[in-house]
C-alpha cells in the first residue's frame, strides 16, 4: 500500500492498524529549534479521544503519545519526528462475523478489490483510528505557526443546524458535541441519543477556521492553498464533501454579491468587506479568516442490518457488533483542526522557501 504520506515540506508519513498493537507518525520537515514536548501534543489528542461520552464510541483508549526521535533537549532538530501511540482496547473479536462479508458504507469492498486481501478487525487502515496521528502531527504544526489560531465545531448534525446568532467560542468545550450553540447542544443529545439506541448512525457537518493568516501563503495552479485544503479534508474518513468560504451557496450569488469587495485598511493593507472566499483568492491566501466546511457521513458500522453480499458473492446482511460513533463527525473536530494545522504550516514553509 503506497500513498501513507501528506504535505510537500512539511511531510507526515502514518502507520498501523485499528487493531494492530500501535499506531504511529513520522512528521519530516519540523524545523530545529520549537521547544515540544509529550504534553505540547496530548491535549490535541485528549479532544479526540473515544469513549469521553456517550455519544461517541466506547472503546477506551488513553491515546498516550511517544516521542521517539527528531526532539534533543526539549526542542526540534530538524530531523525526522517519531510519534507512537500504543492501542491497548482491541476486541477484535468483533469483527469475526464480517470477516468474509463487505459492510456497506465501509472501504471493505473497496479494499478486497484493489489489495486482493483485507484487515476485517475495526477495518485496518481504513479505521478512524488512524486519525489519531494526524491530531499528533498537527500539534507540532500548531507549534510552527504560533501566530495562527485554529477553532473547529460541528455546525450540524443530521438536519439540525446551530444559529449563528448565537454562536459562542466558549460554550464548544463545555459540551460533549464541540457545539457552540448551547441551546441545539441540548437538541443534539436527543437527537443522537435516539440514533445510538436504535442502532444507526447520522451524519454531521464540521466547520473550521484559522485567523492570523497572512496574505501569500499558497500559489496558482498546482499548489494552491484552497486545493491543498479540499484534499487534506477530503482524506478524512467519512468526509464525503468539503467547501471553502461559502462553497456551493456563491453558485446562488451574483458577480457583485460574491465579490469581496475591498476598501483602504490600515497598514496599507485592504479592509475587505465580506469573506466569501474564504480567505483565499486564486489559491492564495489574502490575510482575511480561512474557513473550511465539510460534511460527514453518518457511520456505516451500524447494528442495523443492511444488505450485502460475501467474498464468494454470496447474499447476506450484516449486522457490526462491537463499539462505534453513533456520529462519526463530532470527533471529526481534532483531526480537521489538525489537517488544517498541517496544510498551512506546508504552505508557510513552502512560502518562506520561496519568498524571504
Amino acid at each position: 500500500m503506497s500513498h501513507n504520506s501528506f504535505g510537500h515540506l512539511l511531510r507526515v508519513t502514518t502507520w498501523g492498524e485499528s487493531h494492530g498493537p500501535a499506531i504511529g507518525a513520522v512528521v519530516d520537515g519540523c524545523p530545529p529549534g520549537i521547544a515540544l514536548c509529550e504534553a505540547d501534543i496530548q491535549p490535541f489528542l485528549d479532544a479526540r479521544r473515544p469513549g469521553q461520552s456517550r455519544f461517541t464510541t466506547q472503546r477506551q483508549e488513553p491515546d498516550q503519545v511517544r516521542i521517539l526521535s527528531g526532539v534533543y533537549e526539549g526542542a526540534t532538530t530538524g530531523t525526522p519526528i517519531s510519534l507512537i501511540i500504543d492501542n491497548v482496547d482491541q476486541r477484535s473479536k468483533d469483527y469475526g462475523d464480517i470477516a468474509a462479508a463487505y459492510r456497506p458504507g465501509h472501504a471493505d469492498y473497496a479494499y478486497d478489490a484493489k489489495y486482493g486481501r483485507r484487515d476485517p478487525r475495526g477495518g485496518g487502515r481504513s479505521s478512524a483510528r488512524e486519525t489519531a496521528m494526524r491530531v499528533a502531527a498537527g500539534a507540532i504544526a500548531r507549534k510552527i505557526i504560533p501566530d495562527v489560531r485554529i477553532l473547529g465545531w460541528v455546525a450540524q448534525i443530521g438536519d439540525v443546524a446551530i444559529d449563528p446568532a448565537r454562536f459562542d467560542a466558549d460554550v464548544i468545550g463545555q459540551n460533549p458535541f464541540f457545539c457552540p450553540d448551547a441551546l441545539v447542544a441540548e437538541q443534539w443529545a436527543e437527537l443522537v441519543d435516539g440514533v445510538r439506541k436504535a442502532g444507526s448512525s447520522i451524519g454531521a457537518i464540521v466547520e473550521v477556521v484559522a485567523d492570523g493568516v497572512p496574505a501569500g501563503w499558497g500559489a496558482p495552479i498546482y499548489a494552491k492553498l484552497d486545493g491543498d485544503l479540499a484534499g487534506a479534508m477530503m482524506g478524512i474518513n467519512a468526509v464525503k464533501g468539503v467547501e471553502i468560504g461559502d462553497g456551493f451557496a456563491v453558485a446562488a450569488l451574483s458577480g457583485e454579491g460574491n465579490a469581496d469587495a475591498m476598501r483602504p485598511g490600515s497598514n496599507g493593507l485592504p479592509a475587505f468587506l465580506s469573506n466569501h472566499a474564504g480567505g483565499i483568492s486564486g489559491g492564495i491566501s489574502t490575510g482575511q479568516p480561512v474557513r473550511v466546511r465539510m460534511a460527514f457521513k453518518p457511520t456505516s458500522s451500524i447494528l442495523t442490518p443492511v444488505p450485502s453480499i460475501t467474498k464468494d458473492g454470496q447474499p447476506t446482511e450484516v449486522r457490526t457488533k462491537g463499539r462505534h460513533d453513533p456520529c462519526v463527525g463530532i470527533r471529526g473536530v481534532p483531526v480537521a483542526e489538525a489537517m488544517l494545522a498541517l496544510t498551512l504550516a506546508d504552505h508557510m514553509l513552502l512560502h518562506r522557501a520561496q519568498c524571504t
